[in-house]
């Protein structure tokens, strides 16, 4: 259940990213609020989840170096990769390299804020 949740959270973000962020149009006509059909939207959630669960760990793993020097900036870069390549591969869906590098950040602060929001309170002590 928490998977479909979860699905569902990331295929509303990225259907307001690609709304409101300026950079992203649609080939099949439109730009905007609205102008992506809701299969447009279910794709690309379908599509940058397995991307993110097939190649992001990969990425990840051979950045670990790098974003520990950086103290996790270059995850930003990772995830841009990451969120750039579904987007390519996503029928009707076309986005600059400055659209898919702010629809990134605004993904991983939503999921930062979900998870600690979801996250159990571990904080109290038993007394």
């Amino acid at each position: 259940m928490q998977f479909l949740i979860g699905f569902i959270v990331n295929a509303i973000v990225l259907w307001l990213v690609i709304c409101f962020v300026p950079g992203f149009h649609n080939d099949a006509g439109g730009s905007g609020f609205g102008a992506y059909s809701t299969w447009t939207v279910i794709l690309l959630a379908i599509i940058f989840g397995l991307v993110n669960a097939l190649i992001g760990p990969i990425l990840r793993l051979i950045s670990a170096p790098l974003t520990w020097l950086t103290h996790g900036l270059f995850s930003v870069i990772v995830n841009w990769a990451l969120l750039a390549l579904a987007v390519y591969f996503t029928p009707n869906l076309k986005g600059n390299w400055l659209a898919t590098l702010i629809g990134a950040v605004v993904l991983m602060l939503i999921g930062t804020l979900i998870t600690m929001m979801t996250k159990p309170d571990t904080t109290t002590v038993a007394s």
